[in-house]
């Protein structure tokens, strides 16, 4: 049977979880989760603790917006880029090592562009920072190699949430520190939270006893890099070229052909860096795609609320609040993503996963329509921010859950990583075409978009959500019975692995 075949409760090529029998002692589970929530969340913070600083950066180096956008497009593309690669890597080398690599990677990053004096070296600080992506899929590796099946799911839920909810923190963290400091000290909190999570991820979480040797596909990871940069950089350009504009067009085709050439390259490799084949099941498609349009209306909202609420009160929508103070008005949605995620564990265990996600997309829909017409107060955009992130943390815990359901254990990382890969494209996406939708509101005499703008791009941004719940109703299930996570890990667990018991004796 091929191993990458379906992977039926009972048959698994290797045991999903410790095994007593060969010696390998459980961490604490509840310990091992504060450490990988702090690395998961120094990763999701950076995403968007700089979006408040930008104005500042802009003033302090004497640049425009296109320039100063490389230093969250540097970000994004090596996000993009890496995070598939750490997962194949932690694979092939064990998830704990890799960890801690793009920890101090990240680490290193934000020292960089602390010190930086130049937007170069910001940017060349965030793409080492980019690095970090990788941290998502291999906690979730960690977690399924690791924890007690019954604390499989609400785990990774929770992981998966920090996602959003570094998202929306970030931007608080991003005003306080802006408005009380200076934009140095975000990447200074950036390069203390991950060098202490490093140091605690060797010192108390141990390597996973499930690997997949093989050689690194260098060829297989440079075609990807090619093909997903060239993309992304010309839709970060598209405010300044036009959406149809020939340059766009052009360069987005020229990124396609070069991805569906390392498809074609993939199936010919030995030891890909991706097994197409897994990928193109319909149940890790599928999730893909929703994951891909769930980060679309994620970064809507958090690319709009902010613009809305610090708009001088003379535009007649906007609330003239400082960073801080938009930030605020974010916060209780960030904390109820923290709840949401183990909740779409519970949900997930006992319903199947496809619910919490279909339900997480269509609450978060539901939200941004409200934010589309109920944006003139304070309450009304915290409320409705509210809502729409319950959705979110149900839709994000859901979706690692789903895919490893899919995969083989041994594949975890890899398939986890293209999950977190297609999110950064879709949070990509999301900024630039709603930025896009609001500057072609943009009035001459103010400067600023209207009223209509954002209901514009909070619609756009809903309808990207409620597409998503659609697909992820139709999420094919495995076999007759759900099977969950969980579930394998147990059945999986009482089957000794000849190749690890031949490791450890």
């Amino acid at each position: 049977m091929s191993p990458f075949s379906e992977n039926p409760v009972g048959k698994s090529r290797a045991p999903e979880g410790p095994n007593p029998e060969a010696g390998h002692e459980r961490p604490n589970p509840m310990r091992s989760l504060l450490i990988l929530g702090l690395a998961a969340l120094s990763f999701a913070l950076a995403q968007t603790t700089l979006v408040p600083a930008l104005a500042e950066l802009m003033h302090e180096f004497n640049t425009d917006a296109s320039g100063i956008a490389w230093v969250l497009t540097g970000y994004l593309i090596s996000a993009a880029v890496f995070t598939p690669i750490f997962g194949r890597l932690g694979d092939m080398f064990g998830k704990r090592r890799l960890l801690v690599i793009a920890l101090f990677i990240f680490a290193a990053g934000s020292i960089v562009s602390a010190l930086g004096d130049s937007v170069a070296t910001i940017v060349a600080g965030r793409i080492l920072q980019g690095v970090g992506g990788g941290i998502f899929p291999l906690c979730f590796g960690i977690i399924r190699d690791e924890f007690p099946a019954e604390k499989v799911s609400a785990s990774i839920g929770l992981i998966s949430a920090t996602a959003g909810i570094g998202g929306g923190l970030g931007l608080i963290l991003g005003g306080l520190i802006i408005d009380g400091a200076s934009y140095h000290w975000i990447f200074w909190l950036g390069a203390a939270m991950a060098a202490i999570a490093a140091v605690a991820a060797l010192i108390w979480i141990p390597e996973s006893p499930n690997r997949k040797p093989a050689r690194v596909d260098v060829r297989g990871a440079i075609v990807l890099a090619v093909g997903l940069t060239i993309p992304m950089y010309a839709i970060s350009e598209a405010n300044s070229w036009g959406w149809t504009s020939f340059r766009l067009i052009g360069l987005v085709m020229v990124g396609l052909a070069i991805i569906a050439f390392w498809v074609w390259l993939q199936k010919r490799t030995s030891d890909p860096l991706a097994d197409v084949s897994m990928l193109a099941r319909p149940a890790v498609a599928m999730t893909n795609l929703a994951t891909l349009l769930i980060g679309f209306g994620m970064f809507a909202s958090f690319i709009l609320i902010p613009h809305l609420v610090e708009a001088p009160e003379s535009t007649g929508y906007g609330l003239g609040y400082s960073a801080t103070q938009a930030g605020l008005i974010m916060l209780p949605g960030a904390l109820t993503m923290l709840f949401a995620g183990p909740l779409s564990g519970v949900l997930g265990s006992r319903f199947g996963n496809k619910l919490p996600l279909a339900l997480g997309a269509v609450i978060s829909g539901i939200g941004l329509v409200g934010l589309s017409l109920d944006h003139g107060s304070a309450l009304g955009i915290m409320l409705w921010n509210m809502f729409s992130s319950v959705g979110i943390g149900l839709a994000f815990a859901a979706m690692p859950n789903l895919i490893m359901e899919a995969v083989p254990v041994e594949r975890t990382g890899e398939a986890t990583g293209f999950n977190a890969l297609i999110r950064s494209v879709g949070s990509s996406l999301g900024s630039q075409v709603t930025a896009s939708v609001l500057t072609g509101t943009i009035v001459l005499a103010s400067g600023l978009p209207t009223s209509e703008g954002f209901k514009m791009a909070f619609l756009v941004g809903a309808g990207a959500s409620i597409a998503a719940g659609l697909l992820a109703m139709l999420i094919p299930g495995r076999g007759h019975e759900h099977v969950t996570v969980a579930e394998e890990i147990g059945a999986a667990s009482v089957l000794p692995d000849p190749a690890l018991a031949a490791d450890e004796a």
